[in-house]
């Protein structure tokens, strides 16, 4: 019970700071995302420094790792609203912002990853 509770809470306040960000740089203008890009990029970036955390020297106990990466980067980032953002896209005809949109975010969402284990080395 203890685990199912970090987990909602720790995606209660990803969900909540990903709201925040999308709120102040997803544009329906500028074509492009930018808000989910950016939790999703971040959320990466951490859930590798998160998880390389706590396989160094169990630098994090199972309790913090669930709450954090788990809980907090699950909430945070979201591939369900990125396959949204891309079926808009593409209904749109906006292809070139579904291609870069796409594209970019896999290649940068790995690179933060990797980016993120590497840092805690």
């Amino acid at each position: 019970m203890k685990q199912l509770l970090l987990v909602f809470v720790g995606g209660g306040f990803g969900s909540m700071l990903r709201f925040i960000i999308g709120k102040f740089l997803n544009n329906s203008q500028n074509g492009i995302p930018y808000g989910t890009f950016a939790a999703n990029i971040i959320g990466s970036l951490l859930i590798g420094v998160i998880l390389g955390l706590a396989a160094k020297n169990d630098s994090l106990t199972s309790n913090q790792t669930l709450l954090l990466a788990t809980g907090f980067c699950g909430g945070f980032t979201t591939f369900s609203t990125f396959a949204y953002e891309n079926h808009v896209l593409l209904k749109s005809g906006d292809f070139s912002s579904f291609a870069i949109y796409t594209i970019t975010s896999f290649i940068v969402g790995f690179l933060a990853v990797f980016f993120g284990l590497f840092l805690v080395k």
